[in-house]
């Protein structure tokens, strides 16, 4: 029959609609392994598979490796089913392009590439940072796509905040982000933070969507790029106490054990800049009413009353040098602070050799929810301000010289503010209190 002779004949009824199978791969990302030489495949599929495999090569797809399947239901009224697959790469070259592609007999990806960090401490990791990254209005998304597809990150670190929400109609919202930032995640290690729109079931969604390295679920882990050890912390176990405190004791009692390990000589003297991230920052000073408005906002000081497991202690004893934060839509540098006290290097040099960490906000990527306003005095601490919609770029040039800007998409992807910190020695910030 022809076309048309097909549309005009009588069809007969169905009783039974006809299901719709969904082999194909979507939502490709990957991470960082455990190790410099790992790499984690993320997918999904929308029913099950025989197998989870990724082929990938220098030189063609020459390698393989065999992975897992998970199955996740939404917890929406639909309760929507997925596939989440996972595969590890191990036993990769450094600074070496692989070419891949995921997915079983039932059907492959589109050809994805990647590029593997070097295994050293004596290189310039680049970054590109930023939070509160949205379905709608994801206006730094271009931009990022852009940057990722003319590899100018090593990583990628989206701190908090995806897709608002990723359980918003019935888990769609989520596939659709996680679609969105396949130009950027199939390409360039994409490492994540949990935010407070995450929260939905219990923090499912991020939970299973992600690859983090580490036992616990993404919410906390560290790694570490050249000559920064990186960690990322879970902000919202201070706040949704429904699940109980022990998450964020269990946290912070593995914080303290990391930052130990992380400042033995022979580590810190490898890996000198130590550079934490987590969504809801210590201080801000959007008209928000946040808590980081606050004098003793949780993630500083703790728990309410009790003032315990806060984190500027913490980090102010074992010398954190940058803490990256997001939450607020807006884009905030400070001076070197510690317990709302200005700690400056010297008053020309602020951020040479400063005397506590620094801290930056780059929340403003872009969601439905705008870009946040400011109150009109700020505390000493705050250095420069912005409501413009844009992200962040880091590079650790060596052990001394860290280098951050902040890009504006209202500008058109011009900096609009940039800082060198300088640190002739790294360790904890303690003695010179006395």
């Amino acid at each position: 029959l022809t076309h048309i002779e097909y549309v005009k004949k009588p069809q007969p009824h169905q009783k039974f609609k006809q299901d719709i199978l969904h082999y194909q791969p979507e939502q490709v990302h990957i991470a960082l392994g455990q190790e410099s030489d790992e790499i984690v495949v993320t997918w999904t599929t929308f029913n099950a598979t025989s197998k989870s495999i990724v082929e990938y090569g220098i030189n063609g797809l020459v390698d393989t490796a065999y992975g897992y399947s998970k199955l996740f239901v939404d917890g929406g009224p639909l309760k929507r089913k997925q596939y989440i697959h996972r595969v590890l790469l191990s036993g990769l070259l450094p600074k070496t392009k692989y070419e891949y592609h995921c997915g079983s007999s039932e059907g492959w990806s589109d050809l994805f590439w990647f590029v593997t960090v070097d295994n050293g401490t004596n290189w310039a990791p680049k970054l590109a940072v930023f939070g509160d990254l949205g379905n709608i209005n994801g206006v730094s998304l271009p931009y990022l796509q852009q940057e990722a597809q003319r590899t100018l990150y090593d990583v990628i670190l989206h701190v908090g905040d995806f897709a608002y929400d990723m359980r918003t109609e019935n888990g769609n919202v989520g596939d659709e982000f996680m679609r969105q930032i396949q130009p950027i995640a199939a390409y360039v290690p994409y490492m994540v933070a949990p935010g407070n729109h995450e929260e939905a079931y219990n923090f499912s969604h991020y939970r299973q969507r992600f690859s983090m390295p580490g036992p616990y679920e993404n919410l906390f882990y560290s790694f570490n790029l050249g000559p920064i050890h990186f960690i990322s912390i879970n902000t919202e176990a201070y706040y949704f106490l429904e699940y109980g405190i022990k998450l964020a004791i269990k946290q912070y009692l593995w914080l303290e054990n990391d930052l130990k390990e992380a400042n033995k000589p022979e580590n810190r003297a490898k890996r000198p800049w130590i550079i934490t991230y987590g969504h809801r920052p210590m201080y801000c000073s959007d008209d928000d009413g946040d808590d980081c408005t606050k004098h003793s906002s949780r993630v500083r000081v703790g728990f309410p009353i009790f003032d315990c497991f806060g984190l500027e202690q913490l980090f102010y004893d074992n010398g954190v040098d940058l803490e990256i934060w997001a939450h607020e839509h807006s884009y905030e540098r400070l001076w070197p602070v510690y317990d709302h006290i200005v700690r400056n290097g010297s008053y020309s040099q602020p951020y040479v050799n400063p005397r506590a960490p620094v801290h930056i906000i780059s929340g403003s990527a872009g969601c439905l929810e705008n870009t946040d306003p400011f109150i009109k005095y700020p505390q000493s601490w705050s250095a420069f301000r912005s409501s413009d919609y844009g992200y962040a770029r880091l590079q650790v040039i060596n052990s001394t010289h860290l280098y951050m800007e902040q890009v504006s998409i209202n500008l058109k992807g011009d900096v609009i503010d940039s800082l060198w910190i300088i640190k002739d020695n790294h360790g904890p910030y303690g003695s010179e209190l006395s």
